[in-house]
């Protein structure tokens, strides 16, 4: 039994040793200094408008955006709300019934349109929401009109009934290539079609409704919580641009998730947020 026990405190202190050298993140600020969650939960409490940008299939991307808002509202209470691309905006209906209890959890899940990672991704979110009686807004522009977008360019979104337009950012939809991220864009004409401007209206499609949708959201003194992928508000672009274009006064905090061989911070990652998460490529995936 003597040795038994040895041998678990050997392989328990081993685990631990292997844990510290091989750590499942590190936190960088704006700076590129090393800091830790308490320093970024502290930051996130006092802005109005939080951009986490994730990795979609991350598990430690997913499980930080989940820690981080408990953290917010234990602090806050009922002062947040809740937002992700992942919900377009003509799901919002079915989003107010599940949270205030009018539809079952089985109705909203079959009849969603669901991420195929939202039960080990988003569901988390949506329930400490409703747990915690927050608002939970779609703010994505629905995909079939920022597919027609690509397909047609911007202008046509023109031919949209009014009842469409309720589910995207007010028209004309105007865009400038001074955004942040979208010139790289223009060098992923993937198709050889010559499409890549198109790829960039749609984008500006998405970015500029999820704007919107935070915007016409926000509460005094309430920190809104906004999921999205990392593109969305990485170098202070995307969402973010749009955001202080409309609102230059607004506080706005943007974490970035960022994978690498180790949890070092790659050069080109420095500064790309107010807070870089740096994750091991070697992680778990959701998918």
């Amino acid at each position: 039994m003597k040795y038994l026990y040895t041998a678990c405190l050997y392989f328990i202190f081993l685990g631990n040793a292997v844990a510290q050298e091989n750590p499942a993140y590190k936190i960088f600020n704006k700076s590129g200094n090393e800091t830790d969650f308490g320093e970024m939960v502290s930051a996130a409490v006092s802005s109005d408008v939080i951009l986490f940008g994730e990795l979609h299939n991350n598990a430690v991307s997913h499980w930080l955006q989940y820690e981080v808002t408990n953290a917010v509202i234990q602090q806050k209470g009922q002062k947040v709300i809740l937002g992700a691309e992942m919900f377009e905006s003509d799901n919002q209906l079915m989003i107010d019934e599940f949270l205030s209890g009018l539809i079952s959890e089985r109705s909203f899940e079959t009849q969603m349109r669901m991420w195929k990672n939202y039960k080990t991704d988003y569901k988390p979110l949506m329930l400490l929401a409703k747990d915690n009686q927050l608002k939970f807004v779609a703010s994505n522009i629905p995909r079939r009109y920022a597919s027609f977008v690509f397909n047609h360019g911007l202008d046509s979104l023109s031919v949209l009934s009014d009842q469409a337009k309720v589910y995207i950012a007010p028209l004309p939809i105007e865009y400038t290539m001074e955004t942040p991220g979208y010139d790289s864009i223009l060098v992923m004409d993937t198709h050889g079609r010559g499409d890549s401007i198109r790829m960039v209206e749609s984008q500006a499609s998405k970015d500029i409704t999820m704007a919107y949708f935070i915007l016409q959201n926000l509460v005094p003194d309430a920190t809104f919580i906004h999921y999205n992928g990392d593109y969305h508000s990485r170098i202070y672009g995307g969402i973010y641009y749009y955001l202080k274009k409309s609102k230059p006064d607004l506080s706005i905090l943007t974490i970035a998730s960022e994978e690498n061989e180790d949890t070092s911070l790659p050069q080109d990652a420095k500064g790309s947020a107010d807070f870089v998460i740096v994750i091991p490529k070697s992680f778990t995936k959701t998918y």
